[in-house]
């Protein structure tokens, strides 16, 4: 299967346990196919926005961690107390390897995650909230890991925020008092060979 279509037979996956199953098989893979066919700049872009508004020393949680390919840029900004999970341990497997992280679980957005109040002085999810992956519901459990004054940090895709409920989600979680959004960049090609006609935006939030 060329990477294309491997992206593609990712993305229709029917269920959950069939997209984790489908990472599972392509997670050995996923590191080179990423940076070679789609010249993949997602995680570098989110770590650079991260880095603005965290602190060197912070307690990190990478939700959808994946092969770890954040983990790595953040390690690159200096950041060493990083936390991940992914739904796929298979991929977990992957991002054990680059020796950046601390704890790594799996665990799936959506549904509710085995972490502390207010455990984590930030999260950055990168490339996972999206279509028929983290549902805009991901946010409630991401926002109550993050104590008071800490960020919530991910990328989004305009047409993803727009059609799939994470309008109203983040409405809803202002209209809460539950955070503030301090940054959302402008649109970004973040995978210009492989998907050069869909743009993300980085959206950085303040918890309340």
């Amino acid at each position: 299967m060329d990477d294309d279509n491997r992206v593609q037979w990712v993305y229709q996956a029917p269920d959950r346990q069939e997209l984790e199953k489908r990472y599972d098989v392509w997670a050995n893979e996923y590191d080179r196919d990423l940076q070679n066919s789609f010249g993949y700049i997602g995680p570098r872009l989110c770590a650079e926005h991260f880095a603005k508004h965290v602190p060197g020393d912070a307690h990190i949680l990478d939700a959808g961690a994946g092969t770890g390919l954040v983990g790595i840029e953040l390690a690159r900004l200096g950041y060493c107390n990083i936390d991940g999970m992914d739904m796929s341990q298979g991929m977990l497997d992957e991002a054990r390897k680059k020796g950046v992280y601390g704890e790594l679980r799996q665990l799936i957005l959506g549904e509710p995650l085995s972490y502390k109040d207010g455990e984590f002085d930030a999260v950055i999810s990168v490339g996972v909230l999206t279509l028929g992956h983290a549902p805009a519901s991901s946010l409630d459990e991401l926002v109550r890991g993050v104590r008071a004054n800490g960020h919530v940090i991910y990328s989004l895709r305009p047409d993803v925020y727009s059609a799939n409920g994470f309008r109203e989600k983040h409405a809803e979680l202002e209209g809460a008092g539950r955070w503030k959004v301090i940054e959302v960049s402008d649109e970004v090609k973040i995978m210009p060979k492989g998907e050069p006609e869909v743009a993300h935006q980085v959206w950085v939030f303040r918890v309340l």
